[in-house]
């Protein structure tokens, strides 16, 4: 089995070219290398047997009560493996380590979230927090992502 690793700072250039490749296919948003270095500790990182990154994925908190899972991406080669899904796994875990009950994301892929019990919620719902980055996207003010949560049982 692969296993997750918290990132280090060798791996940013590498998530970077990751995230970059599906954001330039249109699956996901872009993201800026310094705003890799300046959220690294939110990463988590899958290797292959050569050390290289093969998968990522962010767990960045937003507020007291809620987190967000981005920047999920995984090689085109490695893909249906179940990776993104221990990604997926390690960001909940973090999460409820923290205390954290609540961890939303935004994706163009929210069949993929809803396996893991994330339910899709009108993005209205969330609080404004969440729109920070928002204006540096290039589809805004126009999201075409679909906001789903995910609720830690009480």
């Amino acid at each position: 089995m692969m296993k997750v690793e918290k990132a280090k700072i060798n791996d940013v250039q590498r998530i970077h070219e990751l995230v970059n490749s599906f954001a330039d296919k249109g699956e996901m948003l872009p993201r800026a290398l310094s705003e890799m270095y300046e959220n690294l500790r939110d990463f988590f990182v899958i290797r292959d047997r050569d050390k290289k990154v093969i998968g990522c994925v962010a767990i960045h908190i937003t507020w007291a009560d809620l987190s967000e899972i981005k920047s999920l991406a995984v090689s085109d080669d490695k893909q249906a493996k179940g990776l993104g899904s221990i990604l997926v796994e390690a960001c909940l875990n973090e999460a409820k380590e923290l205390g954290i009950p609540t961890v939303f994301c935004l994706t163009y892929k929210p069949a993929f979230f809803e396996r893991h019990n994330f339910h899709q919620v009108d993005k209205m719902e969330l609080p404004r927090k969440v729109w920070s980055e928002c204006y540096r996207c290039p589809k805004f003010p126009d999201c075409d992502e679909v906001a789903l949560i995910y609720r830690f049982e009480k």
